[in-house]
């Protein structure tokens, strides 16, 4: 072995750290001195470690927020659906920037990949993992099991009951009564449709709470419905909305995702006299002045606020609904169309707002319970 050698090199390099860690501070030698390195991006966390460093025996209870890396699984959707896994990854996208985490979004092809997607998030040192859409129920609870030390969030689904899971859900009955009462009142033709993207009981309570809302104000108002059976397939719910305004509705509101896009597209070709009502974002500027109203679900809020709580060490497992009441629903400023609307059709929404916080409308969230329900005076 030569004196110049890098084997050599190395060993006078921490011979010299040893001489100075007798002398200097040891906030100096660490300083001065490179540690064994830290893992790489696609790394599991645990990969290699015989014990907690200094840095994670110091944050255990709320790491630093440079060190948590948060990853999104979309559905089928994707993020470019203009509803709701782009409000998911909106959120997660400002977590980012205002928390200082690491982000990242994948996007399921089909359903066979969202173990896949979830597991990869887990195994490769992502802290807290977001699964978008009740459809991930199953793959959730394959999942979150292998990796008690990861924190998993849902969108609209249940969560197994493990301490490191959360589910996050809507009361989508509440402001999609909304939407149907503005609608009831202000269609011309009293009839109005709604598009659904799959026929499912989660899609059932933005149906029954629209038809509630509705009737409340127009007992005379009835509708026509159709389903997509998908919900990323735009050309489909332009074909199911032209055929609903072909029939005499002249206000369609849908829950169906990107194929929802097809259902604005129609309400844009109609023209005057013809509205879409968006779902999940607000969807007011897609086709301004076409769209009457959004039934906003702040996915984006509730996806900052679980990254918030992993940062801070407060996370909680278990459920959590969000209704008018918290904020988590409720109708899109309507920015394009107020000026249309009568101010005593806006004063009456409030009011029926106001009723539903306090509990005086209960709006149906099941078939089931929209046949039982009688429209308040």
């Amino acid at each position: 072995m030569t004196q110049n050698s890098p084997i050599a090199s190395r060993r006078r390099f921490l011979a010299t750290c040893l001489t100075l860690a007798a002398t200097l501070p040891a906030g100096l030698l660490l300083a001065g001195c490179p540690s064994g390195g830290g893992p790489t991006e696609g790394a599991s966390p645990s990969a290699g470690a015989t014990g907690a460093s200094p840095a994670a025996s110091t944050s255990a209870a709320a790491p630093a927020a440079g060190s948590i890396k948060a990853g999104l699984v979309t559905d089928v959707g994707g993020i470019n659906d203009k509803s709701f896994n782009a409000s998911a990854w909106e959120g997660l996208q400002k977590a980012g920037k205002d928390l200082g985490i690491q982000v990242k979004v994948t996007e399921s092809k089909q359903n066979a990949d969202y173990v896949t997607n979830l597991d990869r998030f887990a195994q490769n040192g992502y802290g807290l993992v977001f699964a978008v859409g009740f459809k991930m129920q199953d793959a959730l609870k394959e999942v979150a099991p292998r990796h008690p030390d990861v924190k998993f969030a849902i969108i609209d689904g249940d969560a197994p009951p493990l301490p490191n899971c959360a589910s996050i859900k809507f009361r989508e009955e509440q402001g999609s009564f909304l939407a149907g009462a503005l609608a009831g009142a202000v269609t011309k033709t009293n009839k109005i449709g709604f598009v659904g993207g799959e026929d499912m009981p989660l899609i059932h309570k933005f149906e029954a709470g629209y038809k509630a809302g509705a009737q409340t104000t127009n007992p005379k108002v009835q509708f026509v419905v159709g389903y997509a059976e998908a919900f990323n397939d735009p050309a489909k719910g332009l074909e199911i909305a032209l055929s609903q305004f072909g029939a005499g509705a002249d206000i369609l509101y849908h829950a169906a995702g990107a194929s929802g896009i097809g259902v604005i597209n129609a309400a844009k070709q109609k023209g005057a006299g013809f509205y879409a009502i968006g779902v999940d974002q607000d969807q007011d500027s897609l086709a301004q002045g076409r769209v009457l109203t959004s039934m906003v679900k702040h996915v984006d809020v509730a996806v900052y606020n679980v990254c918030k709580d992993v940062t801070s060490g407060s996370f909680k497992a278990g459920t959590v609904t969000l209704g008018l009441k918290e904020d988590g629903v409720g109708l899109s400023p309507m920015s394009f169309t107020k000026k249309d609307i009568p101010p005593a059709v806006l004063q009456k929404i409030d009011a029926l707002k106001q009723q539903i916080i306090d509990g005086k409308i209960v709006p149906p969230a099941t078939t089931e319970d929209l046949a039982k329900f009688k429209a308040p005076a």
